[in-house]
């Protein structure tokens, strides 16, 4: 049935909630934004399934931040907003760095 939405995955993330990614996503991520992440979901959903750090976003507190080691200074890192409907994935991408904010996980 959640294909039937155009939910492409959904991956549940250590802090007790789910994440949905639909195909307008993911084809936006991986075609327009961040091409690199073209056949990473896999490491997308090691990101939110296991990450080693979620960092609340400074900008916006509905905003998480996933990262997940990859070598020495690069980490995924999965984009994630929370609503009152649920929660969804923003953007994924690889970053040398950890972006400024709270971290929330693991406490």
């Amino acid at each position: 049935m959640a294909r039937l939405r155009g939910v492409l995955f959904e991956f549940s993330t250590p802090l007790g909630f789910h994440v949905r990614v639909t195909r307008e996503r993911w084809e936006l991520i991986t075609v327009v934004k961040h091409p690199v992440m073209l056949g990473r979901e896999d490491r997308v959903r090691l990101a939110l399934e296991a990450p080693d750090e979620v960092w609340l976003s400074q900008k916006d507190k509905t905003v998480l931040l996933f990262y997940k080691k990859e070598a020495p200074k690069r980490w995924i890192c999965a984009v994630v907003k929370r609503s009152d409907t649920g929660a969804f994935l923003l953007t994924a991408y690889p970053s040398d760095a950890i972006k400024e904010g709270r971290r929330i996980w693991p406490t």
